[in-house]
């Protein structure tokens, strides 16, 4: 029997990329006020690639994209020859932006609802404020890299939801966009997988999800027919 639902959230119960493209024009805005040279050098996807570049040299804090972000602002604070810089409030600029999300329009409703009959929580390999975004009444907790040390498909997150939860792999649901980070690592743990495909996109291979939807509406009905025996 499932008891609990874990959901991931980027891309998942909301568009992210349009956010965090957003996000890093804002930011680049207040970099040409407050740090001139930085903004003429780097262009906002530049500043974004910069967080690549400290991934690669740093891959013990490569699953904390807030860490990640802040690094490489103060790598082009560095490189711009900025002996002080804010990148505290540098940051908040950005973190407010990339927290102005808008939910896909059946998400608050299905939720609402499944939280009648389920546990739900949510996983994530970004740095979301669910409280922010103002979802945080509907999940008993949210877990994400940061805090948790490992990312997703690594088991770690998911082992520490099952333990939270109080409840067997085999009675979650996992539901995720990304089949790798979502599918392989709910699977691997023991979790039952839904695969949230909205857009279309053909499976890339390696073991499937159990469940394939395009929007959450769908859950409720695999859920139903799972529950009833049917696969």
């Amino acid at each position: 029997m499932i008891k609990a639902i874990t959901f991931d959230l980027d891309d998942t119960l909301w568009d992210i990329w349009p956010v965090v493209e957003r996000a890093e024009r804002l930011l680049h805005d207040w970099l040409a006020v407050h740090y001139p040279r930085i903004a003429a050098r780097f262009t906002p996807l530049e500043l974004r690639e910069l967080a690549d570049e400290v991934s690669l040299n740093w891959p013990e804090i490569a699953h904390d994209r807030t860490q990640l972000r802040k690094e490489a602002l103060r790598l082009a604070a560095t490189r711009t020859d900025y002996s002080e810089f804010d990148v505290e409030s540098a940051f908040a600029v950005f973190f407010a932006t990339r927290n102005a999300v808008e939910p896909f329009a059946e998400v608050r409703p299905v939720l609402e609802r499944l939280t009648r009959r389920y546990t739900l929580a949510s996983l994530s390999n970004g740095n979301a404020d669910v409280r922010l975004i103002g979802l945080d009444d509907l999940f008993a907790f949210s877990l994400n890299a940061i805090e948790v040390g490992a990312a997703k498909p690594e088991p770690r997150m998911f082992e520490l939801a099952c333990h939270r939860l109080a409840v067997e792999p085999k009675q979650i649901v996992h539901v995720g966009d990304d089949p790798e980070h979502d599918v392989l690592g709910a699977a691997q743990v023991g979790f039952h997988t839904v695969w949230i495909n909205r857009d279309g996109r053909p499976w890339p291979g390696g073991r499937r999800a159990e469940a394939e939807i395009s929007r959450l509406t769908e859950l409720e009905e695999v859920l139903m027919m799972w529950e009833d025996g049917v696969s």
